[in-house]
């Protein structure tokens, strides 16, 4: 695709489908590792869909910022990674980066430093110019995070008032330095954010349109709405409210702008399959994808004890990664956020000394750690291992993360969208 379709346009696309009966939801994929980047591009090469990758700025950030904890990566690295998977894969359709979660305090030091706000501001913009300038398609502008709001609704004046502020700065920041149109995704799936209901969700885009358009801005191209869905440890915990997404989708739609949910990890086939009645236009998922990983190494690890224990491999040369992962996964304490009840307070070492604890957040945390060098050599030495018995185990990997990744596509009828999407738009 010589000239990038901008995702604004993809959405519409989406949304006149909607009419035909044939549109799809597009899935917004956290970009976890280069496996789960090379597993999404071979299944939007061979079902032709256009494929979304979600960074919150804990992932992927500038490195005068703190960086991020996937592969090291700003954004500069992140889309020349991104471009480079692409090509290898031989992956020529439509892909967009998008930013999750941009905005004041979204980065973890920022917000437990209880930063200012002015000052909040400032590092959640520069974030934002590096995202632009790096070719990102679509910034989530998400201002809730506030730490001296705490457990409390954040009052919606507040929401809009910075949501609109930064929309207009990065909009004069983009015209100024030539760069092409981008969209926008606003709102929150957090319950703090106060747009549960659909009243709240309708004031909020009534308001945001009246403030966009006195200041001659864009409208967004998403609004996040609160489907019922929420992630705690490797379930989906949440209960899916077809109602409320049929309603908010409708209502984002009498704007010309799609319905988007997040928390969308480990939902059931039926779950799924509701998405196309209820118009959703873009769903989210990352963690679950982070634990597949994960648990494909796990995997070629019984493998591996197997060939010590059949006297395939000796003992000395096992890679050791099992628990290598776990306890650097462990030691990251990046797990506490898909806690439940008290154990989210239990000390690290606390943890190491439970063994079914300690491979409970393996199972959901050792995505955390895949980019620790300690961890990337016994990967390698794994590999090395299973190579040598005609086991190609990254090709594994890659092929189990697909697993979960092509439910979603089956389900969410991303089959042969890219092209559905073209033709609508020629109309």
């Amino acid at each position: 695709l010589m000239q990038k379709l901008p995702i604004k346009r993809t959405v519409e696309g989406l949304l006149r489908l909607q009419d035909t009966g044939t549109s799809a939801t597009l899935l917004g994929i956290g970009p976890m590792s280069s496996n789960l980047l090379q597993a999404a591009f071979e299944l939007g090469r061979d079902d032709d869909f256009p494929l979304m990758f979600i960074a919150s700025r804990n992932q992927v950030d500038c490195d005068d910022l703190g960086g991020g904890y996937v592969n090291g990566w700003d954004q500069k690295r992140f889309s020349a990674d991104i471009a480079a998977i692409a090509q290898k894969v031989g992956f020529d359709g439509l892909y967009y980066l998008c930013r999750d979660h941009g905005g004041p305090w979204q980065r973890d030091e920022e917000r437990n430093a209880h930063l200012p706000e002015d000052e909040a501001m400032e590092l959640a913009r520069k974030s934002y110019l590096a995202d632009m300038l790096n070719g990102f398609d679509l910034l989530m502008i998400d201002p809730t995070k506030d730490p001296f709001e705490i457990g409390k609704v954040i009052p919606l004046d507040v929401v809009l008032r910075r949501t609109v502020d930064l929309i207009e700065w990065c909009e004069k920041e983009r015209v100024a330095r030539g760069l092409p149109e981008i969209g926008y995704e606003v709102g929150t799936e957090e319950t703090n954010g106060g747009l549960t209901s659909t009243d709240k969700y309708h004031t909020f885009i009534e308001r945001l349109k009246d403030e966009l358009v006195a200041r001659g801005l864009p409208m967004p191209t998403f609004i996040v709405g609160q489907t019922g869905t929420l992630t705690r440890l490797t379930k989906q915990v949440g209960h899916y409210d077809f109602e409320a997404a049929y309603s908010l989708a409708k209502m984002a739609r009498s704007y010309g702008v799609g319905l988007k949910e997040h928390n969308a990890d480990y939902l059931d086939d039926v779950t799924l399959l509701e998405h196309t009645p209820a118009n959703v236009t873009a769903s989210n998922v990352a963690p679950q994808y982070g634990t597949e990983e994960t648990r494909a190494y796990l995997k070629l690890c019984d493998v591996e004890d197997l060939l010590v224990r059949e006297g395939l491999l000796a003992s000395d040369k096992v890679s050791g990664l099992r628990k290598t992962l776990l306890v650097k996964a462990i030691e990251t304490e990046r797990w506490r956020k898909w806690m439940v009840g008290d154990q989210v307070n239990l000390s690290v070492e606390e943890i190491l000394a439970n063994e079914k604890l300690s491979l409970d957040i393996l199972d959901i945390s050792g995505h955390y750690a895949f980019n620790d060098p300690e961890v990337k050599s016994a990967t390698e030495k794994l590999y090395a291992n299973l190579s040598a018995q005609n086991i190609d185990g990254q090709r594994f990997v890659v092929d189990h993360i697909k697993r979960p990744l092509r439910q979603y596509v089956e389900c969410y009828r991303l089959k042969g969208a890219t092209s559905r999407i073209l033709e609508a738009l020629a109309k």
